[in-house]
């Protein structure tokens, strides 16, 4: 029983590893796949190594915008790139600009019992499309767990972290929405491709 047991672990953290190996590069490249659905995976790319490349381009882009949160923490987004699978993916950065420790509000998280379950994130943010009268909430995977940055908690002073969320791709026509994260101050974006 426990080698059957172990058998079906070990199963199950390969296909893991290989379905978070796909959600980065779905993440950093914008989607080359096209034909999958959407990743299987909580899509925790702050810990993976294969992100920091895209995620280090990112800084040096000007900000398509800066969104101000509670104790410093300042989010800074870098590209919203609409991708061929019928999604948007938005891409920042997460910087503590205070002086002092803080810990990321768990209002990001959203308030969705789904979402909250799998720890915090950016699961409550949402993309708000003014013209079309249309709120846009991040994807979920098939299990549930937010297409968003997680594992998000205590961050010390002048620390960034690499941050995405996915959403589901306005209307083609759609080019400008508004970004909202709770605790965060909303900016309007523009969503290129």
């Amino acid at each position: 029983m426990s080698i059957r047991f172990t058998a079906k672990t070990r199963r199950r953290m390969v296909a893991l590893t290989v379905a978070t190996g796909l959600a980065v590069g779905v993440a950093g490249c914008g989607g080359g796949g096209g034909d999958d659905k959407k990743p299987d995976t909580s899509a925790s790319a702050t810990k993976s190594s294969e992100s920091n490349p895209s995620a280090q381009e990112g800084q040096f882009q000007t900000p398509l915008a800066e969104l101000q949160g509670q104790d410093g923490l300042l989010l800074k987004i870098t590209s919203a790139q609409r991708d061929s699978g019928g999604f948007v993916t938005v891409n920042g950065t997460l910087k503590n600009d205070g002086a002092k420790s803080v810990v990321v509000p768990p209002q990001t998280s959203g308030n969705e019992t789904e979402i909250i379950k799998n720890g915090p994130s950016l699961g409550g943010a949402t993309l708000v499309d003014s013209n079309g009268k249309k709120r846009y909430y991040v994807l979920r995977d098939t299990d549930g767990r937010p297409l968003t940055t997680t594992g998000l908690g205590n961050m010390e002073a002048g620390q960034s972290l690499p941050v995405f969320m996915q959403f589901p791709s306005p209307p083609e026509g759609t080019n400008e929405v508004s970004l909202q994260v709770p605790t965060f101050s909303s900016a309007t974006i523009k969503i290129s491709g």
